[in-house]
């Protein structure tokens, strides 16, 4: 429940303080008095947009706040939790906007973005206005009508989900048929390269290796030459041999160290070459036996090489990556191949998701003909309380699986008729400008009494309507003001006697500038509120005897 509304400089307002109670209350003010400059203000707490025009004139900011009550409302203080603001007792939303045109919002204190503050405030308060009688001549609002007074939340955000699952599944499904063409000519390629190389069946690290076998061989000659004048010079030489020499030398090592143990070392290390020069020795033997200058295979080394260097020029790659090139090659065309069986996956999953939404907009178009048929009966009493004793009023819901969307495959469309043996036609049709007013407003009441928001808002609905009808107005909009809080801008007496309270704008000049203001009125006050509304300028005993008689 709205509490506290402050307002400081805003529009051609001051400052202004309200305290709002509950029930219904009437705010009335003479034409051009600003009696939607509240519920402007209001709406700027709400999250509404704001421009430099909202700053008064003279002043570098303007600045609303809104205190509200948070019992019984649930759904509010599960959204403070859940976005880690402070829960008490009162949620006050705050809203400051600069002469420049950049606004800030608030939540208890703490700074918001501005999507932040619209989220919480439509959990607070619901407002209707003057013109939404209009609105309801458009199918789309019609069918949020009917969805606001069924409050079928979960049916709605089934559908919903559904619906944007089949749209992302059919994008996927769109861009892989977009893609095909590319695909195939991209494979066709691939399968080819793959061929190629898996014929040429190269292995990892196999290019190193031959490399380095085809050096060795080709300079086989010059290996044999060089290791056979090796083991000439280390042991073979019969003359003269590193072998034979350090032999001699560790003889007389090992005989001077009889005449000083200090030479012992170096003995020790002569006796280290000589097994070193042996065993040097028999490696270069060994590798020299191993040698074999083998031309075929020296030519098949030669032709492997230059096979893998032409293929790498091929595909742009060193030889030494050839092997990872294939490989990559191969799961790409893994995957090519894949894409196919990937195709007719995407075609099953958006036919099981059509499917599924079908089953989920039927399920809501269910619930809308339930609710629809109750509306009926309900706004048709609604109507003929309102002066149009004769009339009739009707939910027509077509369901059609072709008209696809994200609140489902229904149309709807409001019928009514206005004189007894006339049929049924749209809305738009049928209905003059002040039945159309008296329908939308029994509609707004009628669905208000459905939603949870605790502050309910109807901004001039009376406009098009007078007489008898605007005390029936009345009459529900106070009845309506029993289990919600409504805030009601009327220029209709038979209207604001309803109230449980009034409220008085008033518009005056003071130091040469126009300001607003605005107060809550006592009985007596309220008496000659409703005679000026009701006579104008001159009140009569009988005018006030007539407020009277609307306050009783």
């Amino acid at each position: 429940m709205l509490c506290q509304l402050s307002i400081n400089n805003f529009a051609i307002v001051r400052f202004l303080e309200l305290d709002f109670k509950a029930g219904m209350t009437s705010i009335t003010g003479e034409t051009g008095a600003g009696k939607s400059i509240a519920i402007d203000a209001l709406g700027l707490c709400l999250g509404n947009r704001s421009d430099a025009n909202s700053v008064r004139p003279g002043a570098t900011k303007a600045e609303v706040s809104a205190r509200f009550s948070l019992d019984d409302v649930p759904f509010a203080k599960r959204w403070l939790e859940d976005n880690d603001l402070d829960v008490e007792d009162e949620c006050i939303l705050r809203r400051t906007i600069n002469a420049d045109g950049r606004s800030r919002a608030y939540i208890n204190g703490n700074p918001v973005p501005l999507a932040q503050l619209k989220s919480l405030g439509q959990l607070f308060v619901g407002i209707h206005g003057q013109h939404a009688h209009h609105a309801m001549l458009k199918s789309e609002h019609q069918l949020t009508l009917l969805d606001s007074y069924a409050n079928h939340k979960l049916l709605l955000d089934g559908v919903s989900k559904s619906y944007q699952r089949c749209k992302l599944i059919e994008n996927e499904l769109k861009q892989l048929q977009q893609n095909q063409q590319e695909r195939i000519a991209r494979k066709q390629l691939v399968q080819y390269q793959v061929e190629e190389l898996d014929e040429f069946d190269l292995k990892a690290g196999e290019f190193i290796e031959i490399e380095q076998e085809h050096k060795r061989l080709a300079n086989g000659t010059e290996l044999i030459d060089t290791c056979q004048s090796s083991l000439q010079l280390l042991c073979d030489d019969d003359e003269a041999n590193i072998e034979s020499l350090l032999n001699r030398v560790v003889g007389l090592a090992e005989n001077l160290t009889e005449f000083d143990p200090q030479l012992s070392n170096i003995a020790q290390m002569l006796n280290e070459a000589l097994i070193q020069v042996q065993e040097s020795s028999s490696e270069v033997q060994d590798y020299l036996s191993r040698i074999e200058l083998d031309p075929e295979h020296f030519a098949y080394l030669e032709q492997r090489i230059s096979k893998a260097m032409q293929l790498s020029r091929k595909h742009h790659v060193s030889s030494e990556q050839l092997f990872e090139h294939h490989q990559a090659l191969k799961a790409e065309l893994s995957e090519l191949n894949n894409d196919a069986t990937r195709l007719d996956e995407i075609q099953q999953q958006v036919d099981e998701s059509k499917r599924a939404y079908v089953i989920s907009a039927q399920k809501l178009s269910h619930s809308r003909n339930r609710y629809a048929k109750e509306l009926n009966k309900l706004v048709t009493q609604s109507i003929q309380e309102l002066n149009m004793p004769k009339g009739r009023f009707c939910i027509e819901v077509n369901f059609n699986p072709e008209l696809q969307s994200v609140s489902g495959c229904d149309q709807v469309e409001f019928l009514v008729t206005t004189n007894p043996g006339q049929p049924m036609q749209p809305i738009a049709k049928v209905a003059s400008g002040g039945e159309l007013s008296r329908i939308g407003l029994g509609i707004q009441v009628i669905t208000a009494k459905k939603v949870s928001t605790p502050t309910l808002i109807f901004d001039e609905v009376d406009v098009g309507i007078s007489g008898p009808t605007a005390a029936v107005v009345g009459r529900m909009l106070r009845s309506l003001g029993q289990s919600t809080q409504v805030l009601c801008v009327t220029h209709l007496p038979q209207v604001a006697g309803n109230g449980h309270q009034h409220m008085l704008v008033n518009k005056f000049t003071k130091s040469g500038g126009t300001e607003t203001n605005m107060k809550s009125l006592d009985k007596q006050e309220r008496v000659n509120e409703l005679a000026r509304l009701l006579a104008g300028d001159v009140i009569t005993e009988n005018t006030l005897a007539n407020a009277r008689e609307l306050l009783q």
